[in-house]
């Protein structure tokens, strides 16, 4: 085993139990082929290479043993023009030693190296299909205390001819060789403590073993995880910690579940003290206290200030469950079975609540049919010169347009998933007045873009409307618990008692945190007013991103904190949200072609936090399309 300089203070590897790193002087092919078997992450193929880098290179590559057998190695070299570089090729742990920090003990020990005393960066490529790859780079990066970068090195189309994923090059430093740099970060496990240690990170082949739960057990349905590839542990305000003490900036927030950020303490208090108290957890629709609290909260603060007289439904906890019950509603008032919905609409997945959905994705899960819905062109969707509303009137007006009369017309203000479209206010009072004119009823569908995601708690109070029905789910809880609304007129509620029930249309817990959040956030006007000014910012911010580049390839949109940015291709959209997640960002895509980068951040946010965050996501678009600046007079 080669002796580490010790002339500088890099981060020290964990002393782990029997293994030793030294020079691949000598290596046993048979050894090394075994090991890329175990990680198949690496291209067996590439052997020749890598045994012709431990060869010839020895002083950049390292080899780790325990018990005479290969463990670990990292094949790495410097260009002769670029010296002051080590070039970091592939990186291999065996399955019995990963969660232990040896991926990064590798590179310790040769930034160690005599023949490395001079390197001041590290590079490497990774693909983003693999993000872990680069999830291990940045955490190299954070304990070295040293910036990283990343650009495209190697199109997918113009150099891979689309056989290929794109690959980027990741650059490290410069790396501070003093003493400062030996610090231990938060969140180590107390085991570590005492320790001159900062390496708790795995490489890529690591997190195989930390997901193996998972992966062996959850269905493949899961969708976000494989985007941000975490196990998380703890979250608190716009913050989630991964499981080794990372802390990630979250403008996802549950896709809007989360509102008033994780954990708020107002919320956390009282339902702490509820479930002390021996409250009722479960109660079917029976009366109880946590209820009774909810909806004399809701009625003072929310809907009589807004001289809205409706009543309140307990569908079931999801936003399906209140779409389901309110397209149910609407066909038993009117005796009409069609439902008129829009273009790029996203309203759930189940079978009534998906047939009013656009996507095709989710629509072809179905394995059957979707009737009983007649969908048209949204604000805008035929370009600007198009008035859809107008059309929607002439459909509806022509005894042979082959539209059957609606029973209602179900809408989003700002349509989520559909890609932050946002609709004119002059619009939805044309749209709620052409329903009501052919005896259709008004539904808002306001799961994601209500309470106070679009500055006012409804996100159609600015256009001045009356639903006949609304929905609510995600941030009604205030606490991300499972609770969902509807708002019926009314005169309009014509339900028989028991004919449309659920076993959980009544969440205790829910009902005790969405009380405390309307009673400390909407009972001044306080709230909604600082909502609508960082609202604001993050216009004004966006915006000016989106101005660097050509409108064409990248623009602004959205409505309050409800905002994104379109770069108009997914591939586009799905590097820089895994390029934003490597520096500490999470960040999710919307939009037919999920081109949209859709920011949905705590509307709690301080200012600090927003700005970083939005710093992260505009480094990450320069990294993904910086070379298309545009210049501007």
């Amino acid at each position: 085993m080669v002796s580490d300089s010790q002339s500088f203070s890099l981060p020290r590897t964990v002393q782990l139990s029997g293994v030793t790193f030294r020079r691949p002087t000598e290596i046993h092919a048979a050894d090394v082929w075994e090991l890329i078997a175990k990680c198949p992450q690496l291209d067996r193929n590439s052997l020749y290479c890598e045994l012709l880098l431990c060869s010839d290179f020895a002083d950049t590559c390292v080899l780790a043993e325990r018990a005479g057998a290969v463990v670990g190695w990292l094949s790495a070299y410097r260009r002769p023009s670029e010296l002051s570089t080590l070039f970091v090729w592939q990186i291999a742990v065996h399955p019995e030693i990963r969660n232990t920090g040896l991926g990064k003990g590798l590179i310790m020990s040769a930034l160690r190296r005599p023949s490395c005393q001079d390197v001041t960066h590290i590079k490497a490529t990774v693909t983003l299909s693999n993000p872990t790859s680069g999830l291990f780079f940045a955490a190299v990066a954070r304990d070295l205390a040293a910036p990283i970068r990343q650009a495209l090195r190697f199109d997918r189309q113009a150099h891979f001819k689309g056989r290929h994923d794109s690959e980027y090059t990741i650059a490290i430093g410069p790396i501070e060789r003093s003493p400062s740099s030996a610090t231990i970060p938060v969140g180590l496990p107390s085991q570590y403590s005492n320790m001159e240690v900062t390496v708790i990170v795995q490489s890529a082949p690591d997190r195989e073993e930390e997901f193996a739960i998972f992966n062996h057990l959850e269905s493949e349905v899961r969708s976000y995880a494989r985007s941000f590839p975490v196990l998380f542990a703890k979250a608190r305000g716009a913050q989630l910690f991964a499981r080794d003490g990372t802390a990630y900036l979250d403008f996802l927030m549950g896709c809007s579940s989360l509102n008033y950020g994780h954990n708020p303490p107002e919320l956390k208090s009282a339902l702490a003290d509820y479930i002390a108290g021996d409250g009722i957890t479960h109660a079917l629709d029976l009366y109880n206290e946590a209820k009774e609290s909810f909806l004399r909260e809701f009625h003072e603060t929310i809907l009589r200030p807004r001289q809205l007289d409706y009543v309140v439904q307990f569908p079931g906890p999801t936003g399906a469950n209140a779409v389901e019950a309110a397209l149910k509603l609407a066909r038993k008032i009117t005796g009409r079975p069609n439902i008129i919905a829009f273009t790029n609409g996203f309203h759930g997945v189940s079978l009534g609540a998906l047939s009013c959905t656009g996507n095709r994705y989710h629509r072809a899960a179905a394995g059957q049919l979707l009737g009983g819905v007649t969908r048209l062109p949204y604000d805008g969707y035929l370009g600007s010169s198009v008035d859809t509303a107008d059309y929607l009137d002439r459909l509806l007006s022509d005894p042979s347009s082959g539209v059957d009369a609606p029973a209602a017309v179900i809408v989003e203000t700002v349509q989520g998933e559909g890609g932050l479209n946002v609709a004119g206010a002059e619009w939805l009072r044309k749209v709620a007045a052409i329903a009501r004119r052919h005896g259709a009823l008004l539904i808002v569908d306001d799961i994601q873009a209500g309470v106070g995601r679009t500055d006012a708690f409804f996100s159609f109070e600015a256009a001045g409307l009356r639903p006949d029905i609304v929905t609510m789910a995600k941030s009604i809880s205030g606490y991300g618990l499972p609770m969902a609304i509807v708002l019926i007129d009314r005169k309009l509620d014509k339900w028989e008692p028991g004919e449309h029930n659920g076993t959980f249309r009544g969440n205790c817990h829910a009902f005790v945190t969405a009380r405390a959040a309307l009673e400390y956030f909407w009972r001044t006007d306080s709230f909604a007013a600082s909502v609508m000014e960082t609202g604001n910012l993050l216009k004004s911010r966006l915006e000016q991103i989106a101005r660097k580049y050509d409108p064409s390839r990248v623009s602004a949109k959205g409505r309050g904190m409800m905002r994104g940015i379109d770069l108009k291709t997914g591939e586009v959209a799905g590097q820089v949200v895994s390029t934003a997640f490597q520096r500490g960002l999470i960040v999710e895509t919307a939009g037919p072609h999920d081109e949209v980068v859709k920011c949905l951040p705590p509307l709690v946010i301080g200012e600090d936090q927003l700005s970083h965050g939005l710093d992260i996501l505009e480094d990450a678009i320069d990294s993904v399309i910086g070379s298309t600046v545009k210049t501007r007079a």
